[in-house]
C-alpha cells in the first residue's frame, strides 16, 4: 500500500508568517493562543515564587558597562557569586546598550524578549522540519511559547536572562536559508563570534558539501574578531591568548549544572578534573556524533528531514562535547521535540497495517527528560556533586544521556531509510531548507 511521505522542510522555505496567518483556522488559532496566555500567566506565577536572579544578565550588563568606560573587560566581578566575563570582546561590544538600561527595566525588557525569541526558534523550527502544514504553524508557534517556557533549558535561560535562544535563532535562521544563497553562513560565523560553541555548524557545513557557507561563515567570525581587535584590542589580546584556555572562569566542571560529558564523567569519577577519561569520551563523542550529523545531512536523497537530523545532531555534538555546558544551553531540545513529533504525527498517518509505534514513545521520553529538572532532583549543594552515589547518575546526567541516545536513534534512522531507497535511489532529491523545489511523494 502507498505511503506518502511527509512534506521535506525544503517547502517551508518560502512561507511567511503573514502568508501563515492569513490560512490559519481561527477558532483552533484562538484556542492556542487562549492555552498559550493561560500557560504564561502560570509561568509567571511560579517565576514570582521561586525568584529570578538574572545573574547572567547582570554579567552582560556589567561588560558594556566596562566597555563604556573603557576598563578592564576581564577584570569585573559581579554578584555574589563574583562571575566574570568569559565571552569574546565582540560579544561584550554588543551588550553596551544594557548599560543604558535600569536594571528593573532591563529584567522586563530581557525576559520580554526571550519569550518573543522563543517565538521566533519555534517558526524556524517548523521550517527546518517542514511541519506543520503552513496554515497551521502560528498555532504550533502560539503552543511552544505557552508551553515551552516549562522546559527546564528554556526556564532557566529565562531565569538568568541568557542569550542561549538569541544564537539559536540565529544559526537556524541560516541553515533554513537555500544553499545558493551568498550570504549563507553568515549567522553562524556571528554566532561563533559571541559564543565559540557553534563554530561547530561551520565543519558541519563544510563535511556535508557546503563549503561556500562554511567558508562565510568563517569569514564572518574573523570579522568579529577584527571588530573586537580594532575596538578594544588590550581585552582581545587578553581573551585569545589567556582567558578563553582558563576554564575555571567559566565554571567547575563536576557541578550538575554541566550537562556536558565531561561533567558526567568528572562526577561518575568523583573528581574535580576528570583527566584524560573525560578527555577520551569527549573525543569519542564528537568523532561519533560529527560523524552521524554528517551522515544525515548527505543523506538528503535517502531521509526526510534529512538537514533537521544532521543540524540537530550537530547541536547536540556540539553540546555534549564541550567542556562545559550548562543545562540553559540545552535550548535546542525546542527543534528537537520538534522534529521528533514531526516524525510521530508522520507515522500516525500512515495506515493501520503498517503504522509502527516508535516515534511517539520516543517523543514522549524526550518532552519528560527535558521537563523533569532531574539534575536539581539530587544533592547539589556545596561538595555534595562529587559524592553521589550511583543511582543517583543518571538523573545528575540526564541530558548528556539523551543526547547519546538520540545521536543513535538518528543513526539508526539514517540506517535504515538508506537500506529501504537503495543507494542508487532518486526518489528523494538533493533539497534542504530554503529550497523552492519540492519532493515528491515516495512510495
Amino acid at each position: 500500500m502507498a505511503v506518502v511521505e511527509q512534506e521535506r522542510s525544503a517547502a517551508g522555505g518560502g512561507t511567511t508568517l503573514v502568508q501563515a496567518l492569513r490560512e490559519a483556522p481561527r477558532r483552533p488559532t484562538l484556542i492556542a493562543a487562549a492555552a498559550a496566555v493561560v500557560s504564561l500567566l502560570a509561568y509567571a506565577v511560579v517565576r514570582h515564587f521561586v525568584g529570578t536572579s538574572m545573574i547572567d544578565m547582570l554579567v552582560y550588563r556589567a561588560e558594556g558597562r566596562a566597555v563604556l568606560d573603557g576598563t578592564d573587560l576581564y577584570s569585573i566581578r559581579v554578584t555574589e557569586w563574583d562571575l566574570p566575563a568569559t565571552y569574546p570582546p565582540f560579544a561584550a561590544m554588543l551588550f553596551v546598550p544594557t548599560a543604558w538600561i535600569g536594571t528593573g527595566l532591563l529584567r522586563v525588557l530581557i525576559t520580554g524578549a526571550n519569550v518573543a525569541l522563543l517565538g521566533v526558534l519555534a517558526w524556524l523550527s517548523c521550517r527546518l522540519v517542514g511541519w506543520p502544514r503552513r496554515e497551521l504553524r502560528p498555532m504550533a508557534v502560539l503552543l511552544t511559547v505557552g508551553f515551552g517556557v516549562w522546559l527546564e533549558p528554556v526556564f532557566t535561560t529565562l531565569r538568568y536572562g541568557q542569550v542561549n535562544l538569541g544564537l539559536a535563532c540565529l544559526i537556524l535562521w541560516d541553515l533554513t536559508r537555500s544553499d545558493a544563497h551568498r550570504a549563507k553562513g553568515i549567522g553562524i560565523g556571528i554566532a561563533a563570534g559571541i559564543k565559540l560553541t557553534p563554530g561547530l555548524f561551520a565543519v558541519y557545513l563544510l563535511l556535508t558539501g557546503r563549503v561556500r557557507a562554511a567558508f562565510v561563515a568563517f569569514g564572518a567570525f574573523l570579522g568579529t574578531v577584527a571588530i573586537g581587535w580594532i575596538a578594544l584590542p588590550d581585552a582581545t589580546h587578553g581573551f585569545w591568548t589567556t582567558y578563553l584556555f582558563d576554564s575555571s572562569r567559566v565554571g567547575k566542571t563536576e557541578i550538575v549544572d554541566n550537562q556536558s560529558v565531561r561533567g558526567a564523567v568528572a562526577r561518575l569519577l568523583h573528581t574535580t578534573d576528570p583527566g584524560n577519561a573525560g578527555l577520551l569520551a569527549g573525543a569519542g563523542v564528537a568523532a561519533l556524533g560529527l560523524a552521524v550529523a554528517v551522515w544525515a545531512g548527505r543523506s538528503v536523497a535517502h531521509l526526510p528531514r534529512a538537514e533537521a537530523w544532521g543540524s540537530l545532531c550537530a547541536a547536540i555534538t556540539a553540546l555534549l562535547i564541550s567542556p562545559i555546558s550548562w543545562t540553559h544551553h540545552w535550548v535546542w531540545c525546542v527543534p528537537l521535540i520538534m522534529l521528533l513529533s514531526a516524525e510521530a504525527a508522520q507515522e500516525r498517518a500512515r495506515p493501520l497495517p503498517v503504522r509502527r509505534r516508535r516515534w511517539r514513545p520516543i517523543t514522549a521520553a524526550v518532552v519528560l527528560g527535558f521537563c523533569c529538572y532531574g539534575m536539581w532532583l539530587v544533592p547539589h549543594e556545596g561538595p555534595r556533586d562529587l559524592y553521589l552515589p550511583g543511582w543517583q547518575q543518571v538523573p545528575a546526567a540526564v541530558y548528556p544521556l539523551l543526547g547519546v541516545a538520540v545521536l543513535a536513534v538518528a543513526a539508526t534512522r539514517v540506517r535504515r531509510r538508506r537500506a529501504a531507497v537503495g543507494p542508487t535511489s532518486t526518489t528523494l532529491p538533493a533539497q534542504r531548507p530554503g529550497n523552492r523545489e519540492q519532493a515528491p511523494a515516495t512510495r
